[in-house]
């Protein structure tokens, strides 16, 4: 059980503590905050970036892992919690898709203020993950066959690549979400009833008509989903301007 403060796991690479809304990033397997730190240079002066850190890495690198899916959920939940003073918009990408439809799910049935908005990228709905091939590894994969993935999906920068520490730390970590990730079992009937948007790659693994038919069943919000160009990290230039999905209103109505 976790002892630290909730506001450890909130990293705000430009604090705007009067902004009048906060986009809240929950990052991928193997992840961390830092692939999301250069969107605070292009959100409007109203909005505020909070990047939530998991257990066992950057600022928390001394917090053990999560043990489980419960147990990282929960900590997730906590962390936004304490941002739910303002208007918020939850964003999570693959991973952190799942994560954030069960945390907006959780804090819904805790009686808790919800995202205004909830935006799922780059993940196929949570109900239908164990019937999709997926491209992710396994946790009980070599050392080398999870490096190997790495650097063919983008995870792992040459500057990493060539540190054989950094290489150790990045399998260790990948590890751990893989184990997490694993053990999560979507909970028939949950559902969130706040707008929700899916954004995904064309070039994806999955086809796109399958993500937008089973996420749209989650929600009892708005609903829109959005095919962009590239693969499961799109294209750089897709990625920069993924902000501008999030502050976008859901404009179709759920069905």
């Amino acid at each position: 059980m976790y002892t630290e403060s909730a506001a450890a796991a909130v990293h705000r690479p430009q604090p705007r503590p009067h902004a009048g809304r906060v986009l809240v990033c929950l990052s991928y397997c193997g992840g961390g905050t830092a692939p999301f730190r250069q969107w605070a240079r292009t959100l409007p002066d109203d909005v505020e970036l909070a990047l939530i850190c998991y257990p066992g890495r950057e600022s928390r690198f001394g917090t053990p892992f999560a043990r489980d899916w419960t147990a990282l959920r929960d900590d997730v939940v906590r962390a936004v919690r304490s941002l739910a003073g303002r208007p918020y918009i939850l964003f999570g990408h693959s991973m952190g898709s799942w994560l954030a439809f069960e945390t907006a799910a959780q804090l819904e049935r805790l009686g808790v203020a919800p995202p205004s908005a909830l935006v799922v990228s780059g993940g196929v709905a949570p109900h239908k993950r164990r019937e999709v091939r997926s491209h992710v590894p396994r946790s009980d994969d070599s050392d080398e066959a999870l490096v190997r993935w790495m650097r063919e999906f983008g995870q792992m920068t040459a500057v990493v690549a060539n540190e054989p520490e950094l290489v150790k730390l990045a399998v260790e970590l990948l590890r751990a979400d893989l184990v997490v990730s694993e053990s999560y079992r979507f909970a028939e009937g949950s559902r969130v009833s706040v707008p929700l948007r899916v954004l995904y790659g064309a070039e994806d693994c999955e086809p796109f008509d399958y993500v937008e038919r089973h996420w749209r069943s989650l929600t009892d919000g708005a609903f829109e989903a959005v095919e962009l160009p590239g693969g499961h990290f799109y294209t750089p230039d897709v990625w920069s301007r993924l902000p501008e999905w999030c502050s976008l209103p859901v404009p179709c109505p759920a069905r």
